[in-house]
């Protein structure tokens, strides 16, 4: 069996451990939840996080278990009270392990609920389990471990784990209860895929004690996250927390990466969007990416969007050339394990 926790070299053991029940489980951003965990800064604390789907999609889900699914929200593991943190500081988390289960899920919404970047294009839901593997070679230079598909009718990709909290953040400043689904100054579902083990996150601090909360975790994800899913895992997330002496408006961070699934400089097919909306440029970037795979590459149009959301990743090339702006988006060669 892989080994399934990543961690930086000298993590240490935790503190205190925060299990994923119901008194520890909240589905909003709200500075009058009560906190579950007080600690001091320096504090290390591990955080068992449930998946986005809180739990209902088995490794094997079919679209009728999508659509089964019963939603309020992120479930997020959580607050946690910082001692000593007022409005105005700064609180850094440093991300010092992740243990996945061996498992996650990667699913395209029902069109008429207008999720992902292309509804329009995927009206029908589909759903693809993975399993977290030892790549074995299949990825040249990879990270130990990668996702692949569980049904034996997918495509045979190995897409590098790379495990990191699409949902991270503080309590907002602002009254009420608040949707987890945007993010904002404050974090909550930024899914930046590069706040990985043994990066630094620093969340400016609006309410005393900070409130911090965590979850949505992702065993991998393409910058853009396209179709609304990584691989969507559960998994445990263990991190420090200190004060810093400096003010931030925004989450701000430091990362080691990876900048590529691995690690590496590494060969990539790219697709350009060109347009004079950026939004339109990334639809037309990804639509294209999507028509490649399946032309070329022997996928079905619903696989493809899927490898878009879990390993295509999304750059902005220029927006300096008006009237028109590129964005491109690339795939890198390694994940086609074929």
């Amino acid at each position: 069996m892989p080994d399934r926790r990543v961690a930086v070299d000298d993590a240490p053991d935790p503190d205190f451990r925060l299990e994923a029940t119901a008194e520890n489980v909240h589905h909003s951003w709200d500075n009058a939840h009560e906190p579950v965990l007080t600690v001091e800064p320096g504090a290390v604390v591990e955080f068992d996080c449930r998946d986005v789907y809180n739990g209902q999609l088995p490794p094997d889900a079919t679209v009728a278990d999508l659509d089964a699914v019963e939603s309020e929200g992120h479930p997020l593991t959580g607050p946690v009270f910082v001692e000593g943190a007022e409005p105005g500081d700064t609180l850094r988390v440093d991300l010092l392990a992740f243990e996945h289960e061996g498992w996650g899920v990667t699913v395209v919404p029902r069109g008429e609920r207008g999720g992902g970047l292309l509804p329009e294009e995927f009206p029908d839901p589909h759903v693809r389990g993975w399993e977290f593997v030892d790549d074995d070679g299949a990825v040249p230079h990879g990270p130990g471990q990668v996702a692949r598909f569980v049904a034996d009718d997918a495509p045979d990709v190995a897409v590098p784990v790379q495990p990191f909290p699409g949902n991270i953040g503080v309590a907002p400043g602002e009254k009420g209860s608040h949707d987890t689904m945007p993010p904002r100054n404050v974090g909550g579902n930024m899914d930046v895929k590069h706040l990985t083990v043994g990066s630094t996150l620093s969340l400016p601090v609006e309410v005393v004690g900070a409130l911090f909360s965590i979850g949505d975790c992702h065993a991998a994800q393409g910058d853009g996250e396209v179709c609304i899913n990584g691989i969507e895992a559960p998994m445990t997330v263990t991190a420090r927390f200190s004060l810093a002496d400096r003010e931030v408006t925004a989450p701000q961070f430091e990362t080691a990466g990876p900048f590529t699934p691995t690690g590496q400089d590494e060969q990539m097919y790219a697709t350009t969007g060109i347009a004079p909306d950026l939004m339109d440029a990334t639809k037309q970037a990804v639509s294209h990416m999507i028509t490649h795979l399946h032309e070329q590459r022997g996928f079905s149009r619903a696989d493809a969007y899927v490898l878009c959301s879990t390993a295509v990743d999304l750059k902005i090339s220029e927006v300096v050339d008006a009237p028109n702006w590129t964005v491109t988006a690339y795939l890198p060669e390694s994940v086609l394990a074929d």
